[in-house]
């Protein structure tokens, strides 16, 4: 499974926790032998697709450094997701009834949370939604940063884009499957559903209407907002009448 895991991962930026860790001491990775197997077999100029990358690992150091509440709110959802104990049998059979549920309805119970949202409690799951919308943005900004920064920087992303996003959506059956499981399909989901959004404040309302989702806590769209969002524009528009 680790394995499988590790042939995803192109970057990743940490948030370190812990009472005497700040923000300057979070990390940014890369994994190199990805980069470079990737780099071969679709014969990309490493200097070119190694800067790409940075810039949207970059965005997100600029996101968690940059606006204040977004790193205690990302960690306050992880504590409410974590800080929740489920009860044993009682919360496997009440995950169990709602995938029945979902079965019944026509509805994949493993395509929002994978195997962790059959055993999460209530509270767990509304967390879990938070925070998925909540990544989901972070992401698709850094997607649409990283696509705006490299216009003049990086002659080839557009390829880069394409091939990633190919990347994402070309899996067999057994990999699917684990991935819905360990929910990485729900991850992968983030990227397309944050992009789509922001790309779409952004033709309605220039970047201006992308920094809004910044202001604060309450600005960030819920899961629905984001995935239809002629929502969050509306209730961005009723804020600003009132």
């Amino acid at each position: 499974m680790l394995a499988w895991l590790s042939n995803r991962v192109l970057g990743q930026y940490d948030v370190l926790v812990g009472e005497e860790v700040s923000d300057d001491e979070d990390v940014i990775t890369y994994v190199g032998p990805n980069v470079v197997a990737l780099e071969q077999r679709h014969g990309f100029d490493p200097s070119q697709f190694r800067l790409w990358l940075a810039l949207h690992e970059t965005t997100h150091r600029a996101q968690f450094t940059g606006v204040p509440w977004l790193r205690t709110t990302f960690l306050g959802l992880i504590g409410e997701v974590l800080g929740v104990v489920p009860s044993g049998a009682k919360s496997v059979l009440a995950g169990l009834t709602r995938a029945m549920t979902e079965v019944v309805g026509g509805r994949n119970p493993l395509s929002e949370h994978g195997l962790v949202g059959l055993i999460a409690s209530q509270e767990q799951l509304d967390a879990l939604a938070r925070l998925s919308a909540l990544m989901s943005v972070l992401e698709g900004h850094g997607e649409v940063v990283m696509d705006v920064a490299a216009r003049e920087l990086v002659p080839d992303a557009e390829r880069f884009h394409e091939v990633l996003r190919s990347r994402r959506e070309d899996t067999g059956a057994p990999s699917k499957l684990l991935a819905q499981v360990l929910g990485i399909e729900a991850k992968m989901r983030q990227y397309a559903e944050g992009e789509h959004f922001v790309r779409t404040l952004r033709d309605a309302g220039g970047p201006g209407l992308v920094r809004e989702l910044f202001d604060a806590p309450a600005s960030m769209p819920s899961l629905l907002e984001l995935r239809e969002p002629e929502r969050w524009l509306a209730r961005a528009a009723g804020s600003l009448t009132s």
